[in-house]
């Protein structure tokens, strides 16, 4: 096996600093694949979507619409998260030889030395994937999920303050959903929501043991009908192919599914930025660090009913 020395570890982290910021948004694509990424942000972005009515009428020179159209703010805002790991730079060397050997490629200390960085990067993804719902703002923290606040939990103080309701139209209790009725459920919440929304490709967000029971709970309602032609249902029924049916990890254990458009899930990252930095530092005899800083957060661009529709399980 080819070695490597730490010199060669703190000048490839130098090297290949952005890429490296990169790759916890890379490793979290399982999830993030699914929404718009805002690159370059630290701090605060304020979005928003307009909101008032302009239309024609018979022709009028004297009339005036002097409705106000007004502007509907949310802010997505990233936060600066930092980590510190000790290594054995050897050991993880050993995890990623194997893989290099497997693809066949002529091995240099600078193909090990770059992919010692990238497996140590990709670690921070995995659990970032994991509380792109979750995650709940907490300046004390020290995980991922103290970060930045999640989709769920911004769902949660929306809902706690009245905005995302029944009487707004952007919300529906579903109750228990398992194997019985998830078909019903679905395609209730779907019907429930506006006509504009479903008139868009939209995304229905989900854990995965509730999609589970839709497939079977379709396989019990329909059968083998000749369009029942596989297990997997990536579209809900009676949607044209406009609802994707999308169950994730990150979502496990979940009140709420999201049905929503890919444009109105933003996530913003720095991409890079002067703040963000990658680094190895050698402060053990065996041992070297590795020290990262990088912006992180998630927003709704809008939870007007057009936009976004919570069903809340349970």
């Amino acid at each position: 096996m080819v070695n490597i020395t730490d010199a060669e570890l703190k000048k490839s982290a130098t090297t290949y600093r952005k890429d490296l910021l990169m790759m916890p948004v890379i490793g979290a694509k399982a999830t993030l694949q699914h929404m718009t990424p805002v690159p370059g942000l630290a701090g605060r972005l304020v979005l928003g979507q307009l909101s008032g009515n302009i239309e024609l009428g018979p022709y009028d020179p004297k009339r005036v619409d002097e409705e106000k159209v007004a502007i509907n703010p949310r802010t997505l805002e990233t936060f600066l998260g930092s980590v510190i790991k000790k290594f054995d730079p050897n050991e993880v060397a050993k995890t990623v030889y194997g893989e290099l050997v497997a693809q066949g490629e002529s091995l240099k200390s600078a193909d090990i030395t770059r992919k010692v960085l990238v497996f140590l990067a990709a670690q921070l993804g995995q659990k970032l994937n994991l509380a792109i719902f979750k995650a709940k703002r907490n300046d004390a923290g020290t995980t991922t999920n103290d970060l930045f606040n999640g989709l769920d939990t911004i769902v949660a103080n929306e809902i706690t303050a009245g905005n995302i309701a029944e009487a707004k139209k952007n919300y529906m209790e579903l109750g228990a959903v398992d194997a019985t009725n998830a078909v019903d459920a679905l395609k209730t919440l779907y019907f429930g929501a506006s006509d504009e929304l479903q008139e868009q490709r939209v995304k229905m967000l989900m854990p995965y043991d509730i999609y589970r029971a839709y497939c079977q709970d379709y396989q019990t309602t329909v059968g083998s009908v000749p369009y029942n032609t596989e297990y997997k249902k990536p579209f809900l029924e009676g949607s044209d192919g406009l609802c994707e049916l999308v169950p994730l990890a990150s979502k496990k254990g979940s009140d709420y599914i999201q049905l929503t458009t890919k444009g109105n899930m933003k996530y913003g990252y720095g991409a890079g930025l002067a703040k963000e930095n990658l680094t190895v530092e050698k402060h053990h005899p065996f041992l070297l660090d590795f020290v990262a800083t990088m912006y992180f957060g998630t927003e709704f661009e809008t939870i007007s009913p057009e936009r976004l529709m919570i069903g809340k399980l349970g």
